[in-house]
């Protein structure tokens, strides 16, 4: 009995020094996630979720896309390394985009490079304009016709839209708001508008502009101009900072009786037609001087790059969905249309050849709901 108590007293020693021998030092030596802060995170990810990312195994490059232009100096990374692991950075600098780090196991003897980069990385979403032509008022001036304002994305109103009410009102000055070539109608679920094409009268026919097409686009109407040089007072675009690539919306057209040419001589066989289109433009030339659009080169210009155009316009009472998109000539500069060095007009006219005073009085197109579908990089 002593004996055996004794082997027992001798074995407890040898389980206690099992117990507390020293374990092995870990030679793992691997990232297992990186977490990426940022005091802008909103200008550097995309989402809240690429701020984490798992670091799989067999992987040794770790590539985060982050937002074109991005604060990447606001950007700090924290590791999450195998159990004992040191890391330093041996190379680069994360702020600047790109870094190399050496991750060292606990028993010193391994060792692996991993290489973090931040890719500025331009993402193209859509983006929706309406145009749904709500807001509308007597011009403020006359009170004797009407001017169209746009939504602005704070909630105010601009002046981007322009008609040539201006211009008939020289010739047709007793004329009521009503008998313009531009006025608001009920539309579809609100306002629209109907463009007509008027005749102009005594006045018309001693200028010889016999003819005012109802019209109505981005840019602004040189009244002033109107009667010294007509083309020039047309003044087509507005800057515009996004990729236009398709134009969409409702319209619905009817034909004057009478097709006549800037004479007032009836065409004999021809017949008039309404215009809804779309110009996309540089709006500087090589040398850096400004460019704009006017009624004599709106189609031609050589600083034209897109355009989109209805064709044809059905004659048709009832109101008709057009779907169309922006044909490219010329390839955008990303750098220009972020500098806001393209301009954008969207045109409708009652008379095709309006703007050299040839048409049918009667012509009528009606316009609602107007979209433009646009790219733009994020």
């Amino acid at each position: 009995m002593k004996k055996s108590i004794a082997l027992f007293a001798l074995a407890i020693p040898l389980v206690f020094t099992s117990c507390f021998k020293d374990e092995p030092l870990n030679t793992e030596c691997d990232i297992e996630q990186v977490i990426l802060h940022s005091t802008a995170a909103d200008k550097v990810f995309f989402n809240p979720s690429d701020t984490i990312q798992e670091v799989l195994f067999t992987d040794s490059v770790v590539s985060v896309n982050v937002r074109s232009g991005a604060p990447l100096e606001t950007v700090t990374p924290e590791f999450k390394l195998t159990p004992g692991a040191t890391l330093k950075c041996i190379e680069g600098d994360i702020a600047l985009g790109k870094a190399t780090y050496m991750v060292t196991s606990e028993d010193g003897n391994w060792n692996r490079r991993y290489v973090v980069s931040l890719i500025p990385t331009a993402v193209t979403v859509n983006d929706t304009l309406a145009f749904d032509l709500e807001h509308f008022e007597l011009d403020p001036t006359y009170h004797k016709f009407y001017i169209w304002h746009n939504l602005l994305a704070d909630g105010s109103l601009g002046n981007d839209w322009a008609t040539g009410n201006g211009g008939f009102k020289l010739s047709m000055s007793t004329a009521q708001p009503d008998d313009y070539p531009t006025v608001p109608i009920v539309g579809m679920d609100g306002y629209a508008v109907k463009l007509t094409t008027r005749d102009t009268g005594p006045f018309g026919v001693m200028v010889n502009k016999r003819i005012a097409s109802g019209n109505m686009f981005l840019g602004s109407f040189d009244v002033a101009n109107a009667l010294k040089d007509a083309m020039k007072a047309t003044r087509f675009g507005i800057p515009f900072d996004k990729k236009p690539t398709k134009l969409t919306g409702y319209y619905k057209y009817k034909r004057g009786a009478t097709y006549q040419d800037i004479n007032g001589k009836p065409v004999s066989g021809k017949t008039d037609n309404g215009d809804i289109y779309a110009v996309f433009y540089r709006n500087h030339d090589a040398a850096g001087n400004p460019v704009t659009l006017y009624g004599d080169d709106v189609k031609t210009n050589p600083n034209i790059v897109a355009m989109a155009s209805v064709t044809p316009i059905q004659v048709t009472d009832e109101w008709t969905y057009f779907d169309v998109v922006f044909n490219y000539s010329k390839e955008l500069d990303p750098a220009v249309l972020e500098s806001r060095g393209y301009s954008l007009t969207i045109v409708f006219s009652s008379s095709i050849d309006g703007a050299i005073f040839q048409g049918a009085v009667g012509s009528e197109l009606c316009v609602d709901k107007v979209r433009l579908i646009c790219t733009r990089e994020e």
